[in-house]
């Protein structure tokens, strides 16, 4: 791990600017990913701003009927919220299928959200990764790609997100509410946050250089029937194949996301609109214009097969 500095950030405005004033800068909460690519020097950061003491770690009531929750609330807390639990089960489904408890204990939503790919070869700094090193090429397109993206890839890079929080908050329309340095406060919708890698796959987000994401929006309830599938190598600690968050209401008519598809959580209208078709039309929808290689075409059956898993569920009285 190489040298760096550290400081305690005294109020969100104060840490935003901080970071704009401090090159190379990052925001550190939890460190459950940020901690690990240091070591690997991934990340080299010369300067950390602890945001812990901010005071962002409640989830409150909006006046509209949903739930504010702050940038450092722990995912465990997150996902044993009686309101969250009632009303958006969806996600503490989703939270509690992702990492082990002892990481929920410490990871913090917004870092959740901003968390980096599980590309191995992101991960391995003797192959080319235009992630880590803009310009010097995706090794996992003519690599072992059986983990990585079949939507929203480019000639750059296959990676995928490997979120399982933030598939639900695509699912619920959350919104990402932001801090820049000079005080300007934003609303990103999730749908508008992960960018798709393009030809700047080392772009990963909206956010602009020292901004602050203070905390994260959802709309009011939707109802229905919660449903969150995750189909792994192992059955626990492991990341997505594919996942499905799915919200089912009345007359036939769902709502749908995707994990382990793409590198942003996966979600288009027609699979909606698909929904009183079933599950082969919902995946026929999701799925179009898929890109896949000899070793991630797999993707594309086991995407349906969960799907109909999904309905299966929701039909269960």
């Amino acid at each position: 791990m190489k040298t760096f500095t550290y400081e305690r950030a005294t109020s969100p405005a104060a840490a935003a600017s901080a970071a704009a004033d401090r090159p190379g800068a990052r925001f550190i909460a939890g460190g459950t990913n940020l901690l690990d690519l240091m070591k690997l020097q991934i990340e080299t950061p010369a300067h950390l701003i602890d945001v812990n003491r901010l005071g962002l770690d409640r989830i409150e009531p909006t006046d509209e009927g949903g739930l504010r929750i702050g940038a450092l609330v722990r995912n465990s807390d997150l996902a044993g919220d009686k309101r969250v639990r009632s009303d958006y089960a969806v996600l503490s489904r989703a939270l509690l299928a992702g990492a082990s408890g002892q990481l929920r204990n410490k990871a913090t939503t917004a870092g959740n959200l901003l968390q980096r790919t599980r590309c191995p070869y992101f991960y391995d700094t003797t192959k080319p990764c235009n992630k880590r090193k803009p310009g010097s090429g995706c090794a996992a397109i003519k690599g072992f790609s059986r983990n990585l993206a079949i939507m929203g890839t480019s000639d750059a890079c296959i990676a995928t997100h490997p979120s399982d929080m933030a598939v639900a908050m695509r699912l619920l329309d959350a919104q990402v509410d932001t801090v820049s340095p000079d005080g300007t406060k934003r609303i990103i919708p999730i749908a508008d946050f992960h960018r798709l890698p393009g030809e700047t796959p080392h772009l990963e987000s909206a956010l602009a250089p020292g901004e602050l994401i203070v905390s994260v929006t959802l709309p009011k309830p939707l109802g229905g029937t919660h449903v969150y599938r995750k189909v792994r190598d192992r059955a626990s600690y492991a990341f997505a194949l594919v996942s499905v968050a799915a919200v089912f209401g009345k007359n036939g008519e769902a709502r749908f996301a995707f994990g382990g598809l793409a590198p942003k959580p996966w979600r288009v209208d027609a699979a909606d609109a698909a929904a009183k078709n079933g599950a082969g039309a919902v995946a026929e929808a999701a799925l179009a214009g898929a890109s896949v290689t000899r070793h991630n075409a797999f993707k594309k059956d086991l995407t349906a097969r969960t799907l109909a898993s999904v309905y299966a569920q929701e039909a269960r009285p």
